[in-house]
Formats: C-alpha cells, sequence, structure tokens
C-alpha cells in the first residue's frame, strides 16, 4: 500500500497523465469539463492512494476512478438531451480504458526510440516539433530544400514507428 506523499505512488501518477487525460477526453469531449474531471480524478487518486494495490496496473485503477467521476459528471448534466446513454458510455469507457494503456506503453517506447536516435536526427525533429518550427525555417537553416528535408523527416518518423512496434512486442533497438 502507498499513500499520497511516497515517490512511487507520485511516479505512478505523473507517467498516468497523459494516457489518463486522453482517457477522460475520450469520454468527455468537452475540453472543460475533460480538466474539470481530471482534477477531480487526480484528488481522489490522491485521496485513495492507500488503495492501491501494488503488483497492479496504476493506469487501470486511475481509469476506474476517472470512469466514476465521467459518471458523476453526466448525472449532474443529464439536462443536456446529446449526453449518450449509460450503456454507450460503459462501452466507450471499455474500450477507450484499453486504448489508453496502449497510448501509454506507445508513449513510454517512443521517449524509448528517442533515446536511441542519434544527435542529428533529433535536432531536426526538435527543430521541426518545436514551437515555431517548420520544414521551410529548417531547409532555409541547413541549407536544403523543403523536399529534401520532407524526405528526412519521413525516414525519421519511419524509422521511430518501427522502433516503438519492435520495442512494443520484443524490446527492440532502434
Amino acid at each position: 500500500m502507498m499513500d499520497g506523499t511516497s515517490e512511487e505512488f507520485i511516479t505512478h501518477l505523473t507517467v498516468a497523465q497523459p494516457s489518463l487525460w486522453a482517457y477522460v477526453f475520450s469520454l468527455l469531449p468537452d475540453h472543460g469539463a475533460a480538466q474539470d474531471v481530471m482534477q477531480e480524478t487526480n484528488l481522489t487518486l490522491w485521496r485513495k492512494a492507500a488503495d492501491f494495490q501494488p503488483g497492479t496496473s496504476f493506469l487501470s485503477w486511475a481509469c476506474q476512478v476517472a470512469y466514476f467521476h465521467v459518471l458523476s459528471h453526466r448525472r449532474r448534466v443529464r439536462r443536456d438531451r446529446l449526453v449518450f446513454g449509460d450503456d454507450v458510455l460503459a462501452y466507450l469507457a471499455e474500450r477507450q480504458a484499453e486504448r489508453a494503456a496502449e497510448l501509454g506503453d506507445r508513449l513510454t517506447a517512443l521517449r524509448g526510440c528517442l533515446e536511441k536516435l542519434p544527435q542529428p536526427s533529433r535536432r531536426i525533429l526538435e527543430e521541426r516539433y518545436g514551437p515555431g518550427g517548420s520544414v521551410k525555417e529548417l531547409a532555409e537553416t541547413d541549407g536544403r530544400s523543403v523536399a529534401a528535408v520532407s524526405q528526412v523527416l519521413y525516414r525519421i518518423r519511419e524509422k521511430l514507428l518501427n522502433c516503438i512496434e519492435t520495442t512494443r512486442t520484443a524490446g527492440g533497438a532502434l
């Protein structure tokens, strides 16, 4: 058992945030409502940290807590005519919990694969996908054509995709 102040719990909670957000947002596409539910979910997870059983899936537990907060939110806005029935929500929640776990695995694999990329490839990705980055600016900076930079980016993304798939299936390398 953990408490809300243990490093292990904080690590689990931090690592789960992107997948948990994807899960909640898939069930509540209203950004504001999803943020409110995420905040409520995080508070509940923190308060109930001692209920988490180490060795089990933290993300599954967190998604279950989030699901109940989504249901609670839906009850509060039941007056809205565009709300799915609880059976549809339960189906979507189950599918999204599976996808959230997969997303977390893919994100972990991506981080590892990015670390394995040669420095020049990482630099190109950072410049392209960093704030204000564009293929045109990157081409001008590197003295290449836009087409050449696009091709380089395509090859890097392809390597990353292959690495992610290999890592997820066999723990492979780039």
